[in-house]
């Protein structure tokens, strides 16, 4: 891990008050940006060479004589030939020249590696960067090990294929698909052979996929990512907020669900097998007396991550859970930064959010806030990492 004195030696060497807000321009990009506009900051997007339209045409800044955004929320576009050049040295130095403070997501990770995120990027991150890696499913101390730190509720875990015995869902990286899944579900092991051959044949998982999946209990019920923010700077109030509550739209699986039964049955004895390739989100609330649940669960990640990876989780994180018959909540994927359905927030903020703070609070926002809020308390250190 890079060291924290070379992180804030680099950040020495800043202009605070003409500090940027940078990202790389995927998974939420919009809604950090979005955000940072409406907090009076600049922005920076880096940006894969044939994938930059939406962010240098046409989500791009347009401003008044004294510097007001009158369109759009993206000043400045990095364009680099493949998203993981973000690591390479002059970009780097480009970024950090131009008081680029940089948000992490999970694009950054994934084009990127952890191994660099952690080592090789010198730009200060804001959030927390010895977190990030426990995204990496399979790894020592995962976000499952913090769960089971924490105390926390999760979907059990089945060791073996020949141990399944009930709905059970099998979580591997899509073979052709970076960032999305190649997961399916099998009620017992004959199913489990039969549709996990299927997907190799098809082109979906790699035939050595069982290194590295994870099978676990398929709670069913409705799935809620719970939108958490955490203030190390808030001295009044309390640090943990709930800015909002999302979830996802899943190609082909949405469709394949609006099917009479019949012709799903059909359509998977012909091999066709729903894949969770996650293309949009919406908004949803939760029945106010699961929310002191959702806190409960909140706070105590937070202690674990405190007491296992100080200086604890800082800013944006989501809780991705799904809520059983009994109104139980199971974690079933944690993400230590900003999650990948905020954008649903942009721009009109999210009731949790607008509650609290009285004003339309996206997750982009309530950042880029807590940014200004440490400049200006000359605290920017608790906060970058």
């Amino acid at each position: 891990m890079i060291s924290r004195e070379e992180i804030l030696a680099n950040l020495e060497g800043y202009e605070l008050g003409k500090a940027k807000v940078g990202v790389v321009a995927s998974h939420s990009a919009l809604d950090t940006c979005d955000g940072a506009v409406s907090e009076g900051f600049r922005t920076v997007a880096v940006c894969q060479k044939g994938r930059d339209k939406t962010f240098s045409n046409y989500f791009r800044t347009q401003r008044d004589s004294s510097g007001n955004v009158v369109r759009g929320v993206v000043d400045e576009t990095v364009i680099i030939e493949k998203f993981k050049d973000v690591i390479l040295p002059d970009v780097q130095e480009s970024l950090m020249r131009n008081n680029v403070l940089f948000v992490p997501n999970r694009s950054f990770v994934s084009y990127s590696g952890i191994d660099a995120v952690e080592d090789d990027f010198k730009v200060p991150l804001v959030g927390s960067r010895n977190l990030l890696r426990s995204e990496e499913r399979g790894d020592e101390r995962d976000y499952y090990w913090i769960l089971e730190q924490a105390g926390l509720p999760f979907p059990k875990k089945v060791e073996r294929p020949e141990d399944i015995a009930g709905l059970t869902i099998v979580k591997v990286h899509h073979k052709k698909k970076k960032l999305e899944r190649g997961f399916f579900t099998a009620k017992d092991h004959d199913q489990f052979v039969k549709k996990s051959a299927e997907l190799v044949k098809q082109g979906v998982i790699e035939e050595d996929f069982l290194k590295e999946a994870r099978m676990e209990q398929y709670i069913i019920g409705p799935v809620f990512n719970l939108d958490f923010f955490r203030s190390p700077l808030e001295e009044k109030g309390e640090q943990l907020e709930l800015l909002g509550v999302d979830w996802r739209f899943e190609s082909s699986l949405d469709g394949y669900c609006r099917l009479p039964g019949k012709q799903q049955v059909e359509l998977e004895e012909d091999g066709i097998i729903p894949e969770y390739t996650v293309c949009g989100h919406n908004s949803a609330t939760l029945r106010e007396s699961l929310l002191d649940k959702a806190f409960e669960m909140a706070e105590r990640y937070i202690e674990a991550t405190k007491k296992h990876y100080n200086p604890g989780i800082i800013g944006p994180f989501c809780l991705q859970t799904c809520v059983d018959k009994d109104l139980n909540f199971y974690i079933y994927d944690v993400a230590p930064r900003i999650g990948g359905g905020t954008n649903v927030h942009m721009s009109v903020g999210h009731p949790y959010g607008n509650a609290l703070w009285r004003r339309e609070m996206s997750t982009g926002r309530r950042l880029s806030m807590e940014i200004r809020r440490a400049i200006e308390q000359e605290r920017i250190d608790e906060i970058i990492t």
